[in-house]
């Protein structure tokens, strides 16, 4: 970075050129020179206009590079479309023009590791997941895996398909903005290290095995910081920079006859419940112990002493930020009436950045099909997620749990841990979060930096040691229905604000050249 002050987030710009893109233009000097009176930016901005000349044109091959994805779903949870995953991923980057691509094995599923060098000053790094969640053709309007175009009202045309929006969607936009940058014969502006994983739906278990890589690792550390592919914009076109992410843990609380030593081994008769104990009612009290008597604030021992609170500066962006946000939209967005405590909005969204939670995700026992069983089951199990906030971290949280349990009885109860990782947080000030403002405020959208993102993604493997990388979420466009049926990502938009799916990929052309 250069040590002119940093742009802040309400500083206006003028033009499509920033202060800071100007002094480091102008510090190209011999670059300039080099090719005549003009200056660099005249011939930058004739690249940027060739690229983004074949965006368009490449319209229905982004499609259908996006459905032909789509239809090829890698599910870790199933074990499915292991190595075809990755050696998918694999080709996409080559096909992309990275020119060194190599599939990195682990003790699970195999990631991909990709570079792609133009001799640029500057190198970016990219995260991908090629995996994506489960789904029940049952549940959906549309083929899961067809990524069929349909209308969408309020949005426009969208592709509907596992994977839409979360995130093959967003991650094939950027594939498509550096085949532009190709068949417009036009040499990045700057080079790429592309790290993907076939394990981040439960949790990345693996991850850090291809990231530690020696050859990988080395790569990392020559960039400026990483990106995740994402649909950053909301349904009316606002987006927002997030500084940071919750930590997450993923487990299975499992009651059983056999491990509790009381309760039947196998199913019986319900008619036994009258002498017998039932592991599923062990379970149900095991988890109304997480939680205080509001049903909501984690009641397990320790679970807040760790909390860093917010700083100075990241409680101003937040409390400027807050006023900013439409509450009736988010509230559609997500179809409810009240918040929690029916606490007032600003409130809400205070909690949704800065409380741990512990939620259950699913909860299974017994029989549920049709009619009745009557039975007493001998198990049950309880999906959990627990979502951290700084300074807490994954391995320590999952100790609390397990002494919370063992301290009020229910030390019988299964501990599984599937996946998980803790909080990040990167410098608003950093360089690459410059770049997502400025390009950003370019598309005529001024964002919101918002202190941490409520959900969770394996960033800490960047930001944390031994890298300490600035990590973030970055791109244009919408999509919606992640983990859920009928997942869809925005080909063609209504509303102008928002951002199609050449609107996405151009939106990553304006990028590397505003990082650059």
């Amino acid at each position: 970075m250069s040590n002119d002050r940093p742009i802040q987030p309400s500083e206006p710009t003028t033009g499509t050129i920033d202060r800071r893109s100007f002094i480091q233009g102008t510090a190209m000097g011999t670059a300039a020179l080099a090719v005549g009176p003009s200056t660099g930016f005249a011939f930058q901005r004739q690249d940027r206009d060739a690229v983004v000349a074949q965006i368009a044109k490449r319209h229905d091959e982004t499609v259908r590079m996006l459905r032909e994805w789509i239809a090829l779903p890698s599910i870790a949870a199933e074990d499915l479309n292991f190595p075809e995953g990755a050696e998918y991923m694999a080709k996409l980057a080559r096909d992309a023009g990275f020119q060194h691509v190599e599939i990195v094995p682990t003790k699970g599923k195999p990631g991909v590791f990709a570079t792609l060098d133009t001799g640029a000053r500057t190198t970016l790094a990219v995260y991908n997941m090629y995996d994506v969640k489960q789904f029940d053709p049952a549940e959906w309007s549309s083929p899961p895996l067809e990524g069929r175009i349909v209308d969408k009202p309020g949005l426009g045309k969208v592709m509907m398909g596992r994977g839409a929006t979360n995130s093959k969607g967003p991650e094939l936009a950027f594939l498509a903005a550096l085949h532009a940058f190709k068949t417009a014969g036009v040499s990045l502006p700057v080079n790429l290290v592309l790290v993907a994983e076939g394990e981040e739906e439960i949790g990345s278990p693996n991850f850090r095995e291809i990231v530690f890589k020696p050859r990988v690792e080395e790569a990392l550390r020559r960039s400026v910081g990483i990106i995740i592919p994402l649909g950053s914009q909301a349904p009316d076109g606002s987006v927002e920079v997030n500084l940071g992410a919750k930590g997450v843990v993923e487990l299975e609380l499992v009651s059983s006859g056999e491990k509790w030593g009381r309760g039947p081994r196998a199913d019986v008769h319900s008619s036994y419940f009258a002498s017998l104990d039932s592991p599923v009612w062990h379970l149900i009290q095991a988890l109304s112990t997480l939680v205080g008597a509001d049903g909501h604030t984690p009641a397990v021992e320790g679970f807040f002493d760790k909390i860093r609170p917010l700083t100075p500066r990241q409680r101003q962006i937040l409390e400027a930020s807050i006023p900013k946000k439409n509450e009736a939209n988010v509230k559609r967005a997500m179809g409810v009436e009240r918040w929690f405590g029916d606490e007032s909005f600003h409130d809400s969204q205070l909690r949704l950045v800065t409380q741990p939670t512990i939620n259950i995700q699913g909860l299974v026992g017994g029989y549920t099909g049709p009619g009745g069983k009557t039975i007493l089951p001998h198990s049950a199990l309880a999906k959990i997620d627990m979502r951290l906030v700084p300074d807490m971290t994954a391995e320590g949280t999952l100790e609390l749990l397990k002494a919370h349990l063992a301290k009020h009885g229910f030390g019988d109860i299964e501990v599984n841990m599937s996946g998980g990782y803790d909080p990040t947080t990167t410098d608003p000030d950093s360089t690459l979060v410059e770049a997502m403002v400025a390009t950003y405020r370019k598309q005529g959208i001024e964002p919101l930096l918002w202190p941490r993102l409520a959900g969770s993604w394996p960033g800490v493997t960047f930001t944390g040691d031994p890298l300490r990388l600035p990590a973030g979420i970055f791109g244009l466009g919408h999509g919606g229905g992640a983990h859920a049926p009928d997942e869809y990502f925005v080909i063609d938009a209504e509303n102008p604000k928002l951002a199609g799916i050449d609107g996405a990929v151009r939106s990553y052309v304006d990028f590397l050249y505003a990082l650059a």
